[in-house]
């Protein structure tokens, strides 16, 4: 009855989703402003990083260094792209795997609520920073990201439990925890790696992170998107191109699962993760040094 009700959940959010983006790429597209994004190429980068997501190794990463690298997507607007471009995908993921591990429902129903309201409390500052902050924030994001990714592939990882259900303070930590992971959503940080660390730190089943963690994104991501949505924060030719082609990416993922290699994705996506971080740091510090001259022009 409770994973009936999550699931209309999702669809219903998903609907929500689907009305919010239409309206405002059709808003866009009357007024002119709509950005000239390839949409194919952007179609592309998120098949496939949505195909690696629902295997574990995540999609923000992926995206944002495709979209870095071929300079794609404003680095202003990459944010509340990223978000957009996730709620479909994560939707997808929750209504196949959200009743195939029996987490206490509690845990996973309260936890995915703190993910939420930190989404929707972080869009709301993170969709008016400038793009030098922006930039700033997701270099050093993405190398926390890196950090967690290497300390799993090193066994560095806490090994858990085999509870599958959080009570008293550490029910506590758990709901503070998702609660920033939603905020740093809004700056490119994807919450799966995070989650799952919290997850074995707290002695739980590894394989309770899974409904856990999807759960949270596909419902905190609607929050986080809707908000970067109504501010106009985002690229609507991006984010449509994703929601189609995302959730097929995710469709198939489900069903080849088993015959991916998971190992070695994970030590490629960490290096990409690192590699990203140091261009958004070098493209900060490009366009802080040539902020310099002119500063030193108005003092004189």
């Amino acid at each position: 009855m409770l994973i009936n009700l999550l699931r209309l959940i999702f669809i219903v959010c998903a609907l929500a989703f689907v009305f919010m983006l239409v309206r405002a790429w059709w808003h866009k597209r009357q007024q002119g402003s709509l950005e000239p994004t390839p949409f194919w190429p952007v179609a592309a980068i998120g098949f496939v990083a949505n195909f690696l997501d629902t295997l574990g190794v995540g999609s923000f990463a992926v995206k944002t260094a495709c979209f870095k690298q071929f300079k794609l997507i404003d680095d202003r607007l990459l944010p509340g792209t990223l978000n957009g471009q996730c709620v479909l995908p994560t939707v997808a993921q929750s209504l196949i795997f959200i009743g195939v591990v029996k987490v206490d429902p509690i845990t996973l129903i309260s936890m995915m609520v703190a993910a939420a309201a930190g989404a929707a409390w972080g869009a709301r500052h993170v969709a008016s920073f400038d793009r030098q902050t922006i930039r700033l924030v997701m270099a050093v994001s993405l190398l926390v990201v890196a950090g967690l990714i290497f300390a799993g592939l090193l066994g560095l990882f806490p090994l858990g439990g085999d509870a599958m259900g959080l009570t008293g303070y550490k029910l506590g930590i758990a709901l503070l925890g998702n609660f920033i992971f939603g905020v740093l959503m809004n700056v490119g940080i994807g919450l799966f790696a995070p989650c799952m660390t919290l997850v074995y730190l707290l002695g739980m089943n590894p394989m309770a992170a899974f409904p856990i963690m999807m759960g949270s994104t596909a419902v905190l991501s609607v929050f986080s998107a809707g908000t970067f949505i109504r501010k106009g924060a985002f690229d609507a030719r991006a984010v449509l191109a994703v929601a189609i082609f995302g959730p097929i990416g995710v469709v198939l993922a489900a069903l080849l699962v088993q015959a991916m290699d998971m190992e070695m994705l994970k030590w490629l996506v960490a290096f990409i993760v690192i590699y990203t971080s140091w261009t958004m740091y070098a493209s900060w510090r490009a366009e802080r040094r040539k902020a310099q001259p002119r500063l030193v022009e108005i003092a004189g």
